[in-house]
């Protein structure tokens, strides 16, 4: 396998070892490889993960926004928006107009509030999303498929406490 497909060498348990030693500092190795290799596994997923949605003309934001609103019932405001797919206003105005030129959603004067606007899911966004769906989830399966059914429910605990942890590199 290339380097291109399997991302850069993950660093080792001794790698790890050898730099918490040159700084005398009391981490644990296996925390920091991890850590480490989890971010690696991160940047390789979200590569791949472009390659995947620019099969059907779309990137993984543009991707998410169409899904967040057909989970939602085909319509939100840009805030909600902006929530749900944790990224800014600004984001979303320039997902929303891509997606607009390309008729997959459309903006409306919103029902409830008359001086905000709602993002619609289009026929044409929501024929996208039925179209790739048999292809797209085929693929998601196959990329988890080396894992049994226990070992998923395993990762997903797993993964929900390291993302509950994620903080710890970003705050101050």
């Amino acid at each position: 396998m290339s380097t291109e497909q399997t991302g850069p060498t993950a660093p080792t348990l001794d790698q790890a070892r050898r730099q918490i030693a040159r700084y005398g500092l009391a981490a644990d190795p296996r925390a920091v490889l991890v850590a480490t290799r989890l971010m690696a596994a991160g940047a390789l997923l979200d590569r791949a993960s472009e390659v995947h949605f620019a099969r059907f003309g779309l990137s993984t934001g543009r991707y998410r926004l169409l899904a967040d609103l057909e989970d939602c019932g085909g319509e939100k405001s840009p805030s909600r928006l902006a929530r749900s797919l944790g990224v800014s206003r600004a984001t979303v105005t320039g997902l929303v107009n891509g997606l607009e030129r390309e008729g997959l959603v459309a903006r409306r004067a919103s029902a409830e509030d008359g001086r905000g606007a709602v993002v619609v899911l289009t026929a044409r966004g929501d024929r996208r999303l039925r179209d790739m769906a048999a292809d797209h989830f085929a693929r998601l399966q196959a990329l988890v498929g080396a894992l049994s059914a226990e070992e998923r429910d395993v990762f997903l605990d797993l993964l929900g406490r390291i993302t509950g942890g994620v903080g710890a590199l970003t705050a101050d």
